[in-house]
């Protein structure tokens, strides 16, 4: 029986900004080791099973980042399924099932892609307890073993005992403090992870049962579903009206064979700052230091430096998180109420809720660096082998200037080449392209002058990567 791994890429992570923004959130981030939480999600079920090529859920802002993640731990996907518009977890599995009908009574892993666990080995024991209640015919979730009596989470109580796990009497929301120390009292409660095993075919008949016009709008938006390279996307109208809802309302409340398995494997969802400090490395002070910091008299605090030094004295119980264009103080205990400072900079429309400085393209990235109001510099990075759109600009001219590699050059009817320390100019409205022919990454610093430079000052004409 083939084991399918269903990831869930979406999810802003705002409680965790400056450092999670709406366009590279908190999975593509390395928060607690070299790799991002995405890669750290995918390589869990790596090498274990007959367990096939992982399938991705994601929207269509993320696809590059998320393919380029899967690259670099030399993973390729069955396919990553473009959702639309998002839609919550329910219907977001009812696509990764459809597209695991393919493989006869495959059993579905559903992992969101940002949560961490620290013992895998527990983990995958814990999966196989799962797996053979699947393939029962029950619907699974993982119950974690909980360690304090949390509200934030929402809990799971159990029933009678099954063969490696229990039935599901009840899924209730977060609790209050006096609640919470009554569920982790009597034993009987677990943490609702949020993680899933059973049958794509079995999924999809619940669904249909309890759900009917979520099944019926996923159905009918994988009818028309067109695929583009990795990516598989769906019909746009059908999936937009698609209701929204989590699995835990739509199917496993009212599944009548809802099973669960304990876990005990260093579960967490990195819901916040502090859980973040809860589950990293610290020092005898109990702080949890990352890049470039100086500490006098601190503890018990998460201090994190992106891009110049940061110095604390005398703090206790603090989060400093410093980034290229935004910094966050906070106590750890406010650290929850983050998302409310992401609602200030949506009210706000600023572009600090979005993005970083640094914004990552299909071919590379690029970093603002300095800017006015008639001018605008970058530092660009071109992968080997890609290149930009052929596009032009209707408001801004901009130079060129290679710092490193090698760049082929597109200006009107012109191609040439340019190497280091050389540059180019092009005029306002006038067709062009960089592209990187070489083995090596090639950097140039990009000055733009006009009198508007916003990056939808963009006309693409030919593009290698399908963006309009």
């Amino acid at each position: 029986m083939k084991i399918v791994p269903v990831i869930l890429c979406g999810g802003a992570g705002k409680r965790l900004w400056p450092l999670s923004r709406e366009l590279y959130p908190k999975q593509l981030l390395p928060l607690v080791d070299d790799r991002s939480l995405l890669q750290n999600t995918v390589l869990r079920l790596k090498g274990r099973y007959d367990v096939g090529n992982p399938i991705l859920v994601c929207n269509e802002e993320h696809r590059f980042l998320v393919a380029e993640q899967l690259r670099e731990i030399d993973t390729a996907p069955e396919t990553i399924i473009l959702e639309p518009v998002g839609r919550n977890t329910a219907p977001a599995i009812a696509l990764g099932a459809h597209q695991a009908l393919t493989q006869d009574d495959a059993i579905l892993v559903v992992l969101p892609s940002d949560h961490l666990i620290s013992d895998n080995s527990a983990f995958l024991r814990a999966l196989d307890r799962a797996i053979t209640l699947a393939e029962d015919g029950h619907l699974v979730t993982f119950g974690v073993t909980p360690t304090r009596a949390e509200t934030g989470y929402g809990y799971i109580k159990t029933g009678n005992s099954l063969n490696g796990g229990n039935e599901v009497k009840a899924f209730v929301e977060k609790p209050d403090s006096k609640t919470a120390e009554q569920y982790v009292s009597s034993g009987d409660y677990y943490w609702n992870s949020g993680m899933f095993v059973f049958k794509a075919r079995n999924f999809l008949m619940e669904l249909a049962k309890q759900r009917q016009d979520i099944a019926s709008a996923v159905e009918n938006a994988f009818k028309t579903v067109s695929q583009d390279d990795i990516f598989t996307r769906v019909g746009e109208q059908a999936f937009s009206d698609c209701p929204k809802e989590s699995i835990d309302y739509a199917v496993m409340e009212g599944a009548r064979k809802a099973a669960m398995v304990p876990l005990t494997a260093g579960w967490s969802d990195i819901g916040g700052w502090q859980a973040l400090w809860e589950v990293s490395d610290k020092d005898g002070n109990q702080n949890c230091i990352a890049g470039d910091v100086i500490t006098e008299n601190v503890s018990n605090s998460y201090i994190r430096a992106e891009h110049r030094l940061v110095s604390v004295l005398g703090v206790d119980d603090l989060v400093v998180v410093e980034t290229a264009d935004a910094v966050l103080i906070t106590m750890q205990s406010e650290s929850q109420s983050v998302k409310e400072i992401v609602t200030n900079l949506q009210n706000s429309d600023r572009k600090e809720r979005m993005t970083h400085r640094k914004v990552f393209r299909p071919w590379g990235y690029y970093e603002s660096i300095d800017g006015g109001d008639r001018h605008q510099v970058k530092h660009i990075l071109v992968n080997p082998g890609a290149s930009l759109s052929l596009q032009k600009h209707e408001h801004r001219a901009e130079h060129w200037i290679v710092v490193s590699g090698t760049a082929i050059a597109t200006c009107g009817e012109d191609e040439f080449q340019l190497s280091e320390n050389e540059s180019t100019y092009i005029p306002i409205g006038t067709v062009h392209r960089l592209a990187n022919p070489g083995e090596i990454p090639l950097e140039i610093i990009e000055v733009q002058s006009g009198i508007y430079l916003g990056e939808d000052d963009i006309v693409r004409l030919e593009d290698n990567y399908g963006r309009s």
